[in-house]
């Protein structure tokens, strides 16, 4: 501080020629001790105080005609404007006059005036001290040798959560009770880099004794905040972490991956490009691309382009090995949309070449092999089918005329006649054909369970349910044939079900709300007269007309007589094979099958010939056989004169025929194999059939 910013400016200053009476009165008036003394100009020439006064008041000298020129010091010592109040302390003056760099006097400096200053400079220190305290980002806390806090900066307050004023004077202890400054007081010990937890926040401090000579006064703490370097160093290590992981994708990578900043230079490449290209890692990092294409590693580069165009780009470029590589590169912007990446990825188009061809190879060896598969399926099934007389050749020209179309087929006939065999021949005719092909017999399941088998159900739809619920045979059926056999037995309910099933191509699951899409050929089988039936009230009229858009019948064997022949042969072949014997057949055991009326159709004959090729003794079947084996009603070819007008055997009627044969049928295959349930196997039945046929004629008593 300069003397200037200290003193009393435009003080009162004394004439020359000013009598003792006049200073006089001027002292009494300013109750002054002194004042200088000016000439004209303003040049202090003096000093005149009350001793002076004094002086010559108690020497007699008269007070009116004696001037102050006559009594002042005439050498004074005076101080300029610019001096520093020290300099001026150090002056044992009461007051002292102040000159300007002219010796004109411009003020007067008391001892009052220079403690003034000294209070003013000393509350201007402390103010900036403690404005530098609150300014700082860590807390510091002050306390005296008792442990009272008497510093408590901003930090500390937003450190701790209270006010300065609130805690000043208070011992730290009641503030923070794990501060240590009260162990520092006692030790006198500085502490450093000590975590602490503060309000859930993490702070390291120093801790240090304040020393007056060699006398502990105090102790400070200074307290910082590390939760965010400690989040910071978190993210730091999860950064790590991410670029650790990308590193390791960009290594692992089949296709070749490379860097360039946002002038074009090369920051990175993967090992792929280096396996690709025939290179090192070290050829290119850093290397500005066009450097490369002097170089002659590459005749193009795609980076370039990226970098003019700032848009994604693909080339087609030859590296130094000769291969051809396709390279596809995007830009990568900062946060100021400026290029800061270009990321190139290069495949090998002779590998993706190569293996396009095996995939086109792959699929023309696919479909050559769904073609065979396809006419594998189809002679299969046509192997299965007998085609002989006119009638069942136009019921097949009819089937593969609609087999192609989605229409609903309605195959009706009598039971072994062969309709689902009709059935699988539509489908492996159709588009379909790769797709399921599922059966369900509606008159052997009942209508309860119907229902769930073939609409499924949800998870608790119903006590018993299935946990997760099941998925119905509808949706099984899915991009397939769905064959609804001997529709005709299906409950009135189910019926109203089913038709909404046809005609919207949807259906719920039991217990569910979502309704599934169908994407399913419907066709159906039954040997009732669904007509009569409607005009009873037995089937529903809007379900028959569904049902029935294309009417395929399957006449029964005995109106096409002309594919017995045929049958029996083509099913004493299947049995020779399976059941490894060489049966054979007789013209005249052909005739008189042929006569037959064959109320069980195909089905009936085909257990007949699989029963005469396991238990015949002889190699030929004769008709003479079939009248030993109990199959006198077939016997036609043995003897015509036998039979009566009416086509049956004398004084023997068409029941009595089937009992005698069924009896007969059933003890051999029980002497054969001792065993009802191999007995059942052997003539196709179940053993609770045998069981009680057996019973029936009083079989099991005669065996026993």
């Amino acid at each position: 501080m300069r003397v200037k910013d200290a003193m009393t400016a435009n003080c009162r200053v004394l004439r020359g020629d000013a009598t003792l009476q006049e200073v006089a009165s001027i002292f009494l008036e300013n109750q002054f001790d002194g004042a200088p003394v000016t000439n004209h100009e303003g040049k202090m020439i003096g000093l005149f105080t009350k001793s002076h006064l004094f002086k010559a008041i108690a020497s007699g000298q008269d007070p009116t005609r004696t001037r102050v020129g006559e009594l002042m010091r005439a050498s004074v010592i005076s101080v300029t404007e610019d001096a520093n109040i020290m300099e001026a302390w150090k002056v044992r003056v009461g007051r002292l006059p102040v000159v300007n760099k002219d010796g004109q006097l411009t003020g007067i400096l008391t001892r009052t005036d220079l403690c003034q200053a000294f209070v003013q400079r000393w509350q201007d220190t402390t103010d900036q001290l403690l404005a530098l305290l609150n300014s700082t980002h860590n807390g510091i806390i002050a306390v005296d040798n008792l442990g009272r806090i008497t510093t408590f900066n901003t930090a500390a307050e937003r450190l701790v959560g209270t006010k300065a004023k609130q805690v000043l004077g208070r011992h730290i202890n009641e503030v923070i009770h794990a501060s240590q400054l009260t162990e520092v007081l006692e030790t006198g010990t500085p502490q450093f880099g000590k975590k602490l937890l503060i309000n859930n926040a993490t702070v390291v401090t120093n801790r240090t004794p304040i020393t007056h000579g060699e006398d502990i006064v105090g102790a400070v703490g200074v307290f910082q905040d590390i939760s965010d370097l400690e989040a910071i160093a978190k993210e730091l290590a999860s950064v790590k972490e991410l670029n650790q992981e990308l590193n390791a994708i960009i290594d692992s990578v089949a296709d070749g991956i490379i860097v360039a900043d946002g002038q074009g230079i090369i920051t990175r490449v993967n090992p792929a490009y280096e396996c690709l290209a025939g290179v090192k890692e070290e050829d290119y990092l850093g290397k500005h691309v066009r450097q490369l294409i002097e170089e002659g590693f590459v005749s193009d580069s795609v980076t370039l382009e990226v970098v003019r165009t700032k848009k994604p780009a693909n080339i087609m470029q030859r590296v130094r090995i000769g291969k051809d590589l396709l390279n596809s590169a995007v830009p990568i912007f900062n946060d100021q949309g400026e290029l800061a990446r270009v990321v190139t990825i290069i495949r090998d188009l002779t590998e993706l070449n190569n293996l396009r061809k095996q995939l086109e190879e792959s699929k023309a060896l696919t479909e050559e092999y769904r073609d065979k598969l396809e006419k594998v399926q189809k002679e299969d099934i046509e192997k299965q089918v007998v085609i002989h007389s006119p009638e069942i050749r136009e019921l097949f020209a009819l089937a593969k005329r609609v087999a192609p179309t989605d229409v609903t087929v309605l195959i009706m006939g009598e039971s072994g006649v062969g309709k689902e065999l009709v059935a699988r021949l539509i489908h492996e005719n159709s588009s379909r054909y790769i797709g399921p092909f599922i059966k369900v017999n509606c008159g052997a399941i009942p209508g309860n369970l119907l229902e769930s088998e073939l609409f499924g159900y949800e998870d608790g739809a119903f006590t018993g349910a299935k946990k997760g619920g099941k998925r119905g045979l509808l949706e099984a059926a899915n991009g397939g044939t769905f064959l609804l056999d001997e529709v005709g037995e299906m409950s009135m309910d189910l019926q109203v079900k089913l038709l909404r099933v046809l005609q919207e191509k949807e259906y719920t699951r039991i217990g569910g709300n979502n309704p599934i899409r169908l994407n399913v050929r419907f066709l159906a089988a039954t040997n009732r007269d669904l007509k009569q039936m409607v005009q009873k009230g037995e089937f529903r009229e809007d379900l028959f007309y569904r049902l029935n858009v294309v009417p395929l019948v399957v006449p029964s064997l005995r109106d096409r007589t002309a594919d017995v022949a045929p049958l029996i042969m083509f099913f004493l072949k299947q049995f020779n094979e399976k059941y490894r014997q060489n049966k054979r057949v007789s013209p005249e055991t052909i005739e008189a099958l042929t006569r037959y009326e064959w109320p069980g159709n195909i089905r009936e004959l085909e257990n007949i010939i699989e029963r005469l090729v396991v238990t015949c003794h002889e190699d030929l079947i004769t008709p003479n056989v079939l009248q030993a084996y109990g199959m006198g009603y077939v016997d036609m070819g043995q003897s015509l004169s036998a039979k009566e007008p009416g086509g049956l055997p004398a004084n023997m009627t068409l029941k009595h025929i089937m009992e005698k044969n069924e009896r007969n049928l059933i003890l051999e295959a029980y002497q054969r194999c001792r065993s009802t349930r191999k007995a059942a196997e052997l003539l196709g039945i179940n053993q609770s059939t045998v069981v009680k046929k057996m019973k029936k004629y009083g079989l099991r008593c005669q065996l026993e």
